[in-house]
């Protein structure tokens, strides 16, 4: 998805840095361009429009037209417009962790996208920089090696792990994280899900 996306944007940009000048009926184009590539991205439609929207009123200001490289500069807000919406820039410090405790994160994903070692890093540090008390708890069982795994990490990460179950399903063992969550007292629960395939429904 984010390769299409990457080729789509980078062909609209090329047509718009090799223009002296832009005129609004220039940029005009380019945001169709970009709302239909964005739009078949599998970016839902409301969060097109606000997009959209917001890069036409910064690109179609008096300082990108009489830019010295106009075309640059709206692949700059382009650019700032697409980090906003996949949240900003900096540190995860703004990892959202307020409200009720336990806070759940569910980890999900294809197969092989390294859920399992992002879930123990994550909690790591949870636990060190926001100096919360974390549980991670595999959800994976279609495969016992990954649950095996996970809790590993947790053992070398010095974090609490859900103990296994042999047989229980997924959807009792998140309820089982999130009971012993809240009667343990801890902060977050994280949910280690088995990963996904194209073809899985």
């Amino acid at each position: 998805m984010f390769d299409s996306l990457t080729d789509r944007l980078g062909g609209i940009f090329d047509t718009l840095t090799g223009r002296g000048a832009l005129s609004e009926k220039d940029v005009d184009a380019a945001l169709r361009e970009i709302r239909v590539a964005l739009l078949e991205a599998d970016v839902a439609l409301p969060v097109v429009k606000s997009v959209i929207k917001q890069i036409r009123e910064r690109a179609v200001g008096e300082d990108v037209i009489r830019a010295v490289a106009p075309g640059q500069q709206v692949v700059k807000i382009v650019h700032d417009a697409l980090v906003d919406l996949l949240g900003g820039e900096g540190e995860p410090e703004g990892l959202y962790l307020e409200g009720e405790p336990p806070i759940a994160i569910l980890m999900a994903g294809l197969q092989g996208s390294g859920k399992t070692t992002t879930a123990a890093k994550l909690a790591k540090r949870i636990t060190e920089q926001h100096k919360k008390k974390v549980l991670l708890a595999s959800l994976d069982t279609r495969r016992p090696a990954a649950m095996e795994q996970l809790q590993q990490l947790a053992n070398q990460i010095d974090v609490a792990f859900l103990p296994i179950v042999p047989g229980q399903k997924a959807v009792d063992i998140a309820k089982r994280a999130m009971s012993a969550g809240r009667l343990q007292g801890f902060d977050v629960v994280i949910l280690d899900t088995a990963g996904r395939t194209s073809i899985d429904e």
